[in-house]
């Protein structure tokens, strides 16, 4: 029996990947067998060299609606292996929700979220993982938790909002689970953009390009390596460190050669080296 992919992966071009969320129906609510296959595509992505940066959107009008409680309520996700006991099954379940958004911050590629419709709960959650974010108008973020008897913060969310948007407003949006609308996300500078519904792919891919296109690969692999040790709490003087590390590294790449020497040229160095 072929299991029906609820998570595609596909090259837009040879460095660029599209990461679909695909149970439109559902707004791409994450039943078990999304959850597993994205689990799946992430593990790949760790080793795929060649995938410089990817896009996470998903089909439809939705982003992801977070958990799919109606699986979880009629029993379709008895795949949680309810037989180990409520208590473990339930912290399996968790633990594979939750192992998504380490997996995110954990692949070598800059992930950029196009955002095209409700982010809610753990959907949320991998907005928020993501290392940039855009939006179209009908976006809509929040922590749904709260409304369905949960604690505020769920995978990765209360690690992951007081560094975006201040303790203070991540603490209301925990605490009430309100909705943040596309405009207000800008203005608090929870997404970088906001694009027309039409046009929202397209910058994705556009801004994905230009990381291409501006930084080596090994550049930016780096570059995130270090945003991650950097807001996982560092002193000044071990950020300096790092950041001392990955220069001394990268001036040894053949890119870094070759793109100085094409700047005395005043040409435009291509980056192939990895």
């Amino acid at each position: 029996m072929t299991v029906e992919s609820l998570v595609v992966f596909e090259k837009i071009d040879t460095h660029v990947g599209l990461l679909t969320l695909r149970r439109p129906q559902r707004l791409n609510a994450l039943s078990f067998t999304a959850v597993k296959q994205l689990q799946a595509l992430l593990d790949r992505l760790m080793d795929d060299i060649d995938t410089r940066v990817v896009i996470l959107t998903g089909a439809g009008k939705g982003f992801c609606a977070g958990a799919d409680l109606k699986a979880q309520v009629s029993g379709e996700q008895g795949a949680w292996d309810a037989s180990k006991g409520r208590i473990q099954s339930d912290y399996l379940m968790q633990q594979a929700y939750a192992s998504i958004t380490a997996k995110l911050r954990r692949i070598p590629q800059p992930l950029i979220a196009a955002v095209n419709g409700v982010a809610a709960g753990a959907g949320f959650s991998l907005a928020l993982a993501c290392d940039v974010r855009i939006a179209s108008p009908r976006a809509r973020f929040n922590c749904a938790f709260t409304s369905i008897g949960l604690g505020g913060g769920d995978v990765g969310s209360s690690y992951f909002l007081p560094k975006i948007l201040g303790s203070s407003l991540a603490a209301e949006l925990m605490y009430s689970g309100r909705f943040i609308e596309a405009d207000e996300a800008l203005a608090t500078g929870l997404v970088s953009r906001v694009c027309d519904d039409q046009s929202l792919l397209e910058s994705a891919i556009e801004m994905a390009r230009q990381f291409v296109t501006n930084t080596s690969p090994f550049g930016l692999r780096i570059t995130k390596e270090t945003i991650n040790h950097v807001s996982e709490g560092m002193s000044l003087e071990q950020v300096l460190q790092l950041e001392n590390r990955n220069q001394v590294m990268a001036l040894q790449t053949a890119d870094f050669s070759e793109s100085v020497s094409a700047w005395t040229r005043n040409e435009k160095h291509v980056y192939t080296d990895h």
